[in-house]
C-alpha cells in the first residue's frame, strides 16, 4: 500500500503532542504508528486508518469519510479508513484519540 508522504507528516505532527508509547513503522507497505507496541493508526494515499476496535467500529463508519478498511478483500474489523480532507476537518486529534481509548485497553506487546 502506497501512502502519501504530506499525510504522513500531518499525522507525525498530529502525535508528537502525546508521544508517549507511540513508534513509526512501515506496516502494509506504509507508515503505520505503533502505541506500546499496537497498532494506532497509519496512512495510505488521500486517506488515513485508524484502528478504533470492534466495538467502536460501525460508530466510526457513520462519521464523515469513513470507511470500511478491506484491502485484503474481506471487511477488516475494527479499523477504518478516513478521507484526509474529511479527517482533518473534524481534526486528526479527535481520530486519534478515538484510536488511542482503543489502544490502551490492550496490553502492551
Amino acid at each position: 500500500m502506497p501512502y502519501d508522504p504530506e499525510l504522513a507528516e500531518k499525522m507525525r505532527e498530529a502525535l508528537a503532542e502525546d508521544p508517549e508509547g507511540v513508534t513509526e513503522t512501515k506496516m502494509f507497505g506504509g507508515i503505520c504508528w505503533m502505541r506500546h507496541g499496537n497498532m494506532l493508526c497509519g496512512v495510505g494515499t488521500g486517506r488515513y486508518i485508524f484502528r478504533v476496535g470492534q466495538q467502536r467500529w460501525e460508530d466510526a463508519l457513520a462519521r464523515p469519510g469513513a470507511a470500511v478498511m478491506d484491502f485484503t478483500g474481506r471487511p477488516m474489523r475494527g479499523l477504518v479508513w478516513v478521507e484526509a480532507d474529511a479527517a482533518e476537518h473534524a481534526g486528526l486529534a479527535t481520530w486519534i484519540e478515538l484510536a488511542r481509548q482503543f489502544v490502551d485497553s490492550l496490553p502492551p506487546k
